[in-house]
């Protein structure tokens, strides 16, 4: 038997898988929101698998959605960089992914499973390496301290089942996949506690330590972030979203430093040759395209 329809034609059999695999990839959702609601409201651990299988899908929305910079050079850079600050901080042994954003507002941001994403504008606005490196090793500690990870075990309720099924799962398409990317960011951009942030800055201080790096560029770039927040409010607006930043947050990133004996601070480097070049070479590209609204 043949089904006409105007422009088209569909035959029974047809018909009839397509019918199946529709009803197949329902109840999988339906099986998978399940057991994503199932571990949200019992507050079950999210592993780190699942936590890197997430971390991907974000990423390769955030990708989508924002303009990430393309040069080989700058992508090299960015990443040698990174990984040598995640290296002597991660004890999962995570993949990570350091990416440039083509976006003149300063801001920088962690996904779960070790994907780090800064503003071309932040690093242009950055006097020296160590600065950039704190940034760096204040967005590692969010991922390695999970604090994203924790909030969205704080989730509860059929909207973190919804978001944890399209994630986990990649099954959700158009008008779903949006609505579930939504959800999500209520967990994974959700804008950090005091404590997180305090423990991120911690964590950041240690790292570039470690990494043999001056971490005194963190508090110098809190101060480049509070003096654009006068100048030029708009162009920080998406970070101060996310990551609370007073006066008093220089002063204690400066005490946690303090911490430190001498001998551990001695000779620690605050920028190279090699940086200067990477910011050059940033500052020569196409400017950056308009943000969209």
């Amino acid at each position: 038997m043949t089904i006409r329809t105007t422009g088209a034609r569909y035959t029974a059999s047809n018909t009839a898988s397509n019918t199946a695999r529709h009803t197949s990839k329902t109840l999988s959702l339906a099986r998978a929101f399940l057991l994503c609601t199932i571990v949200a409201s019992t507050g079950c651990a999210i592993s780190t698998q699942q936590e890197v299988q997430m971390g991907q899908n974000y990423a390769a929305q955030v990708e989508k959605e924002l303009p990430i910079v393309r040069d080989p050079e700058i992508v090299r850079y960015i990443n040698v960089l990174g990984d040598s600050l995640a290296g002597v901080t991660d004890d999962r042994s995570l993949t990570w992914h350091f990416s440039v954003v083509d976006a003149k507002e300063i801001n920088a941001f962690a996904i779960p499973g070790g994907y780090i994403f800064v503003n071309r504008g932040l690093i242009e606005r950055a006097t020296n390496l160590a600065e950039v490196a704190g940034v760096l090793g204040h967005e590692i500690g969010h991922v390695t301290r999970r604090h994203s990870i924790k909030q969205m075990q704080k989730a509860q309720g059929a909207n973190m089942g919804m978001t944890l099924a399209c994630i986990l799962t990649n099954i959700c398409n158009s008008g779903l996949a949006q609505t579930g990317i939504q959800l999500a960011a209520g967990g994974v951009f959700a804008k950090f506690s005091r404590d997180d942030e305090s423990e991120a800055d911690a964590e950041g201080v240690k790292t570039v330590i470690r990494a043999h790096l001056d971490p005194a560029g963190i508090p110098q770039m809190f101060r480049i972030l509070l003096d654009e927040r006068k100048s030029r409010p708009d162009g920080v607006d998406a970070f101060f979203l996310s990551h609370p930043l007073e006066e008093n947050r220089i002063a204690a990133s400066q005490q946690m430093i303090a911490t430190y004996p001498a001998a551990a601070l001695k000779g620690l480097t605050q920028d190279s040759p090699n940086f200067q070049a990477f910011k050059k070479r940033l500052l020569s590209l196409p400017p950056s395209p308009p943000t969209k609204k």
